[in-house]
């Protein structure tokens, strides 16, 4: 067993699907912020955007820390590593497929040159 959080894929996902919340992921990108803070940056009420903030944190991206009485939400670094492993995992299979595309494209021209050598 380890420490590290469950992410849920699938709630990261619909998480980011969010232009406000993508928006609230960029504000808080370089350190921690209140709500109210939040709320100013990405135009919206406090209400709509600690509504946001708890799907956030529910699909691992965000988390909620204590600096003195103040409330910060800052972004989960695992949650998005667990996004982007996902999607990583797709441009292996697409640079290889376009390599051979273009290793296909390109062996009739070198294969005719050759037999007239």
């Amino acid at each position: 067993m380890t420490a590290e959080p469950d992410i849920d894929l699938d709630l990261s996902l619909r998480a980011l699907a969010d232009s406000n919340r993508r928006s609230i992921l960029h504000a808080i990108r370089g350190h921690p912020l209140p709500v109210g803070s939040i709320a100013e940056v990405v135009g919206l009420s406090q209400q709509t955007t600690s509504h946001h903030l708890g799907v956030l944190r529910r699909a691992g991206l965000t988390v909620g820390v204590r600096e003195g009485t103040r409330h910060l939400f800052a972004v989960e670094t695992d949650g998005l590593a667990a996004v982007r492993s996902y999607l990583d995992d797709f441009w292996p299979t697409k640079l290889s497929k376009l390599k051979a595309a273009i290793e296909a494209r390109d062996e009739p021209e070198s294969a005719g040159s050759e037999t007239h050598g």
